[in-house]
């Protein structure tokens, strides 16, 4: 959102300007990008003011929403000097809200050549997912007293939680996310809790998870429902997927573990711990409150001489029939990925895999389209976009679909795919809804989109920008309902969680 405008300030009088008039230029940038809870550095609006007078500044003016004014504990504008990206190195101000127009008074008097400002909101704790944040910049304060006004324009901004922050219960890093709505409205997510770096495994990783009851406005504290022991450096378990099946109300959550080095580099062909890495899983059948102990499975779907047979991370499907499914992936003996599929027709008791959807693909999602079909939505290490194929007999052949390598643009990066029954416009359908970072190059624009066709097409019209920040690119989507759907992303070291209207993605 850029609006560039040019200020004019007569010498004492308005009207006409004289020949002396003193020139202020100011750009306006709005971020897009949600506005967190327990953070203290939400930088949402960049003020580039290019200042060819002497004129100094003392004070800047704006307006926020009605319904923001209770979501706001303060707006502070910093001054990042000539760099562009968001700094606290300089504190001009702050202002505290009380009504709509706040004013922040700066602490001393500033005369800027070219600087760039930054307006830096902190929410309440109180502050609501279904509210957004309201804001419009209105004047600049001249030491002369005169008001520098701006264009007004009103700019609005998503809020959302943060569900883990790196240094929470003294871990480095969280990664990897996962989430399932269970029959009851609570909300499970699942992560890597990676305690001393951000490194992938083989490293000292446990599955961590996270539970609201609210929505997701508020998050329970962190449970570790998988921990495969120690020493946890040697033996780290992380990557998980989650799916809840709704006939037996049973979370079903599935990692690697890697005993040693068996993950991606150190795994080789075998079945045994101390050989290859192991697919084990988890459940629970009481919302999330208490989890049964692990269970490798990796006899059952890996070929001995595959190097390893793992999930694919983020989320699982149950087909209408009652087929639990996960997406998986295997590197066979020459170490080539090929993404697939896991399944239990008996309700969890036994799994079998398919083959290889793809050669060189790796981590993928998988939904029912039509009855007895699934759709398989690959990581290409081929890059630029995403790959896509059908089964009509869970995985034992593949068809490739049109939109594979052709549609939906990936920078070779997890993405997460969901059908549900949702409100369109005030009309029930059945929708595909699918997330990734919206770029071939780099992981940027963290992106929702909708297919109103079971992925037949996806429409530009139908889609909607979360978060233009560089992060680490995974996400994971639920339905909350049938209006709103959830979603739970990676910024870096962080994870993240906004509510998305469904008719957001349809105006």
């Amino acid at each position: 959102m850029k609006n560039t405008f040019l200020l004019l300030i007569a010498l004492g009088f308005f009207g006409p300007v004289p020949v002396n008039a003193q020139e202020i230029k100011v750009s306006l940038l709005a971020k897009k990008q949600p506005v967190f809870t327990q953070s203290n550095q939400n930088p949402v609006l960049r003020l580039s003011v290019n200042n060819t007078s002497s004129l100094s500044l003392n004070a800047f003016s704006g307006t926020v929403g009605a319904e923001s004014v209770k979501d706001i504990e303060k707006i502070e504008l910093y001054d990042s000097d000539t760099l562009s990206h968001f700094t606290t190195k300089h504190l001009l101000g702050e202002a505290q809200i009380d009504g709509r127009k706040f004013t922040i008074k700066f602490k001393e008097p500033a005369t800027f050549n070219q600087h760039h400002l930054w307006l830096n909101v902190v929410l309440k704790n109180s502050a609501k997912l279904s509210h957004q944040l309201l804001l419009q910049a209105d004047y600049f304060l001249a030491g002369n007293g005169k008001q520098i006004r701006l264009d007004r324009e009103q700019f609005a901004f998503r809020i959302g939680r943060v569900v883990r922050k790196h240094g929470d219960d003294n871990v480095d890093t969280y990664r990897i996310p996962g989430i399932a709505t269970t029959v009851s409205g609570a909300l499970i997510s699942v992560y890597d809790i990676r305690y001393l770096n951000a490194r992938d495994l083989p490293a000292n990783i446990d599955v961590g998870m996270s539970r609201s009851l609210d929505r997701g406005e508020t998050w329970e504290p962190m449970k570790v429902i998988m921990d495969m022991g120690e020493p946890n450096e040697n033996n780290g378990v992380g990557d998980p997927a989650i799916l809840y099946d709704a006939k037996t109300h049973t979370i079903w959550m599935a990692a690697l573990w890697s005993k040693g080095n068996r993950s991606i580099s150190g795994s080789k062909p075998g079945l045994l711990p101390d050989e290859t890495g192991q697919l084990v899983l988890v459940k629970s059948t009481d919302d999330g409150l208490t989890w049964s102990k692990p269970i490798s499975i990796t006899a059952e779907v890996k070929n001995p001489k595959w190097n390893l047979f793992f999930n694919g991370p983020g989320t699982g499907t149950v087909m209408a029939d009652g087929t639990l499914v996960f997406p998986a992936q295997y590197w066979d003996e020459n170490k080539l990925p090929h993404s697939t599929i896991i399944y239990s027709k008996d309700q969890g008791q036994s799994w079998k895999a398919g083959i290889g959807a793809k050669n060189n693909t790796t981590e993928s999602a998988v939904v029912e389209t039509v009855p007895g079909q699934l759709m398989l939505n690959m990581r290409d290490n081929a890059g630029k976009f995403r790959s896509i194929a059908t089964t009509n007999d869970f995985g034992q052949t593949w068809q490739t679909h049109p939109t594979s390598a052709n549609t939906l643009v990936d920078p070779v990066c997890m993405g997460s795919l969901i059908r549900a029954k949702a409100k369109v416009k005030g009309k029930l359908q059945e929708v595909l809804f699918f997330s990734n970072p919206n770029s071939s190059v780099s992981r940027k624009n963290l992106t929702l989109k909708a297919s109103l066709d079971l992925g037949q097409t996806w429409s530009e019209k139908a889609q909607l920008l979360i978060d233009e920040r560089e992060s680490y690119g995974y996400s994971a989507l639920t339905m909350i309902d049938e209006n709103t759907i959830g979603i739970l992303y990676e910024g870096v070291r962080d994870l993240y969680f906004v509510q998305v209207k469904v008719n957001d993605l349809f105006r």
